[in-house]
């Protein structure tokens, strides 16, 4: 189950829809998040067994002393997958651009420290912007396409199909030229990653992770569509491919210590944390 539905994360979705589960022997059934649901909370109740998550997640229920964290087995991305869309084309677009105009923001945890620290790395401070926090990113959506904030701050495959409507024009990535960290992950009860189910699952996605990046983006916009009946295919490819060239697939099924380490960086820089945590603690080695 994905904690968010979007293209960003076609490696883990494409180990179930793509048939890499089913080649492993494992029967599987993919449940996509309803308004409201929490698959964390899923997680711990035994209702499903595999859910979409960060690190990031892990160091906020350590430090609230949560019981049942979950362990990490896997990276999804190693690159923020959120896009700048603004009113109109700016080919010469810079960070300072946001300055004294308005952006609807998403306040997500890690989207926002991510937000904060790209701005930062491009001489950019977000205390120079006005900040809308407008909550879901459909009520987002709905208030820009509405007229209101000169850009939004959206997960890819929207921006893609504003662009392509006209609705909006793509000003900047995120994670563009920034150093890998651990973004997004896969996480698992204890139990689960102490199974025998563990080694199936993990070789499943490292391949589904290798035909997210290697398989030409319209192949893969193809086999994922039935997932996304709200997005055209041309947004759905052009979402896919702009992961592949940002590298957001890079690497393997393992949560390299470097990536956790670098992630870890950029949350106490934030203060997004407030203290590192064991790479031991959190993720599956």
């Amino acid at each position: 189950m994905p904690t968010r539905h979007s293209p960003f994360y076609s490696p883990f979705l494409a180990a179930h829809a793509a048939g890499f589960l089913e080649r492993e022997g494992v029967e599987s059934a993919l449940r996509l998040p309803a308004a409201g649901e929490s698959p964390n909370a899923l997680l711990r109740r035994g209702e499903v067994d595999i859910i979409q998550s960060a690190v990031s997640v892990a160091w906020a229920d350590l430090e609230k002393h949560a019981a049942d964290i979950p362990i990490h087995i896997a990276q999804i991305n190693q690159r923020d997958g959120f896009v700048l869309v603004g009113r109109r084309p700016e080919p010469n677009f810079t960070w300072l651009n946001l300055e004294n105009k308005t952006l609807i923001a998403d306040y997500g945890h890690q989207p926002f420290i991510m937000l904060r620290w790209a701005a930062h790395n491009r001489g950019a401070e977000l205390s120079r912007v006005n900040l809308l926090n407008l909550g879901s990113p459909q009520n987002m959506e709905a208030a820009f396409r509405a007229g209101q904030g000169d850009y939004i701050h959206l997960q890819g495959g929207v921006p893609q199909q504003m662009q392509s409507e006209g609705a909006g024009h793509i000003v900047a990535f995120t994670g563009e030229g920034l150093a890998p960290l651990a973004f997004s992950s896969i996480a698992a009860a204890r139990p689960f990653a102490a199974s025998d189910r563990l080694q199936p699952f993990l070789r499943a996605f490292a391949k589904a992770k290798a035909w997210a990046r290697e398989t030409p983006a319209a192949e893969v916009a193809r086999t994922l569509a039935p997932l996304f009946p709200a997005l055209h295919q041309e947004a759905l490819t052009a979402a896919i491919a702009d992961c592949q060239k940002l590298g957001c697939w890079e690497g393997g099924a393992a949560i390299p210590r470097a990536d956790y380490q670098a992630a870890e960086k950029v949350f106490l820089w934030a203060g997004g944390m407030a203290r590192a945590h064991s790479y031991d603690e959190v993720c599956h080695a």
